[in-house]
């Protein structure tokens, strides 16, 4: 979809194709990101929210006007969108302030095999401090989420469900629509890391109707270090703070502290300002490429690299056959790490290790995968190469 050149990142240094299958890991960034960022950090900078002079009240409009341009690209309001550190701290924030105010001893929250760590060890530290209950859901032999498990396992006693929209190891795309009407059907709220999510396929929380929605612009061609929590608004509103500082109060004196309105209230401290423009032009970029153009070229290059891994008697694939930009595989008597150190002298990088899913890892069998996972930059080449790499690897092992 996008000539290399766009990207600067898919050169090697002495100007070599550089075959990058780790989009799931992180995006390369756009030269329109790159540009962003820059001027951002050069002749536009200043901070926010509190100088008098012009050029701050220059940039404290194109910071917010960065939140609206992510809440655009998800289909909801800027006043539902706080800025985070990635999708990390956003699940980190529901657990500590909507979690910590919300659950009781007993109170369950339902999760599945297939999370990221990132929603798996938030909910245990909140288990620790409230005495809550986790369940766990299966998958389907595809690997994917296991809606009619979930339907059989809520009960009123779940108060959250916590699900991946994209799997991060299998691809696997989860039917949010119907696993909101099945969280609330039960009275519970629902959380979805959209993380793999946003950079693939649509995303419209308003239609879902779902109350949480984290993600990450690293993985949207974005920077690192800047991400977002989505949230109805109402439930913003009930919510405490959880961390302390300036920008997210209203008055502060010794005897009392009162708190800045949402989502100002939950971004303490001097925000991550040349990110946050970047984290826009990234919304903007992907917006104007269409997500469904997108999710088609990635659905068609995932099509072809099964097939093409499928060919070798000594790789095992993992996940569904539709699954979003992400193809997980091992090889036969090969660790993927041995493997991904021989792809990178073939310039083709992929991921090798448990992603960040070691639950999953255990379920699988295995102690590892290896991940090639694509972006819009990707094209057929690519799988060529990766497949080269791969029987070159297994001649070496032979």
């Amino acid at each position: 979809m996008n000539a290399p050149d766009a990207f600067p990142g898919l050169l090697t240094r002495d100007g070599a194709r550089w075959h990058y299958l780790d989009s799931a890991a992180t995006a390369q960034k756009p030269n329109v990101v790159i540009d962003a960022v820059a001027r951002a950090l050069g002749p536009d900078y200043a901070t926010v929210h509190r100088g008098l002079y012009a050029r701050s009240a220059e940039m404290t409009f194109a910071y917010e006007a960065a939140r609206r341009d992510v809440a655009d690209l998800i289909g909801g309001a800027e006043h539902e969108i706080v800025f985070t550190r990635g999708a990390t701290e956003a699940i980190n924030l529901v657990a500590q302030s909507w979690g910590v105010a919300n659950l009781r001893p007993g109170d369950r929250v339902l999760l599945s095999l297939l999370e990221h760590h990132s929603n798996i060890v938030p909910w245990q530290l909140i288990r620790e401090r409230t005495g809550i209950v986790i369940d766990v859901c299966p998958l389907t032999d595809d690997g994917r989420i296991d809606l009619d498990a979930a339907e059989a396992m809520l009960t009123p006693a779940h108060k959250l469900v916590a699900f991946a929209h994209v799997s991060n190891v299998l691809g696997g795309v989860l039917d949010v629509a119907r696993a909101v009407r099945l969280a609330h059907g039960v009275g519970a709220r629902i959380l979805i890391d959209g993380c793999q999510a946003v950079a693939r396929v649509p995303v419209d929380v308003a239609a879902l109707g779902c109350d949480f929605y984290a993600f990450s612009a690293h993985k949207l061609y974005g920077p690192t270090g800047i991400g977002a929590l989505w949230a109805k608004a109402d439930l913003l509103d009930a919510m405490p703070p959880w961390q302390g500082g300036g920008s997210m109060i209203d008055r502060v004196t010794f005897a009392e502290t009162t708190w800045a309105p949402a989502p100002q209230r939950f971004e303490a401290g001097t925000p991550a300002i040349a990110e946050a423009i970047g984290f826009a032009a990234a919304a903007r970029f992907v917006r104007g490429k269409g997500l469904d153009a997108i999710h088609a070229h990635e659905t068609m290059l995932v099509t072809k690299a099964r097939e093409a891994l499928g060919r070798i008697n000594a790789v095992r694939l993992f996940g569904p056959d539709d699954s979003a930009g992400i193809v997980s595989f091992a090889l036969e008597s090969v660790h993927p790490h041995d493997l991904g150190t021989i792809l990178d002298e073939e310039n083709v990088a992929i991921r090798a290790g448990h992603h960040c899913a070691q639950p999953l890892m255990a379920a699988l069998g295995v102690p590892a995968t290896a991940r090639a996972s694509f972006g819009l930059y990707n094209d057929e080449t690519d799988i060529a190469a990766l497949v080269r790499g791969i029987e070159r690897t297994l001649r070496i092992f032979a």
